[in-house]
């Protein structure tokens, strides 16, 4: 396999999962994928966390190593040349605070990146647990993503839902001529929490308009905390549909 294309560490990754009917997702599933359901269900994840020593082909662009990301995603699924489902992330908007990351990303791989004003305050440790919150701002709303956890962080458990969202290792960008981009992202096993409270705090709908923001206004279905680790993201190739 080739080199990474951006190396980088992951961590304090929370997400909120809701379930999204299928006739609204359907208009976003990339050419050449299909929606990968969770018993039945599409699920839609609210996802945030910390990019902490990131490198483009191994270089570190100052001012652009640190830094955090909130996106909206869901899941699909392909199969591969070995006849192996590659189980996906296909993502609805992502936030981050550096205009040039996003700037980058939309106009290279056409991914659905913004920039927004973010922040985040965690008081936890590995043994003890405690809390992480998000923060960001956009088109002048403020918005907050938060968890409480008791505890340390525990192995996946071989299927459970956890393990399905936490273990996509491949993604799908739809790109301007309809084709699709795939791309693999390595990481090991991460351990999670299962939080004590979770919770969003904002206007889904100014974030991702009517349908998606009407999901949001409920509890999750679930939310899990997950430590994180290294992760390698590798270059993307277009597929045949």
């Amino acid at each position: 396999m080739s080199s990474p294309f951006l190396t980088a560490r992951w961590e304090h990754v929370l997400l909120l999962n809701y379930v999204a009917p299928r006739d609204l997702l359907m208009p976003l599933v990339p050419r050449g994928t299909e929606l990968d359901p969770w018993r039945g269900e599409c699920l839609i994840s609210l996802v945030a966390f910390l990019f902490l020593d990131t490198r483009v082909r191994g270089f570190a662009v100052p001012g652009h190593r640190d830094f955090e990301e909130v996106n909206l995603r869901f899941y699909v699924r392909r199969r591969g040349p070995d006849g192996e489902w590659r189980r996906a992330v296909v993502f609805i908007r992502e936030f981050v605070p550096r205009r040039a990351i996003a700037w980058v990303a939309r106009w290279l791989y056409n991914e659905p990146y913004a920039a927004a004003p973010m922040s985040h305050a965690h008081a936890i440790d590995s043994e003890s647990g405690g809390r992480v919150q998000y923060g960001w701002e956009y088109e002048g709303r403020a918005f907050t993503l938060s968890a409480t956890v008791t505890g340390p962080p525990r192995a996946l458990v071989p299927g459970s839902e956890a393990e399905f969202i936490t273990e996509h290792y491949w993604g799908y960008t739809r790109q301007r001529d309809g084709g699709t981009i795939e791309y693999r992202v390595e990481h090991p096993s991460w351990r999670v929490w299962m939080p004590d409270t979770a919770s969003f705090a904002g206007s889904g709908t100014a974030l991702y308009g009517t349908a998606f923001g009407q999901l949001l206004t409920g509890a999750p279905q679930s939310a899990f905390l997950a430590e994180g680790s290294a992760v390698r993201v590798h270059a993307g190739n277009g597929i045949e549909a």
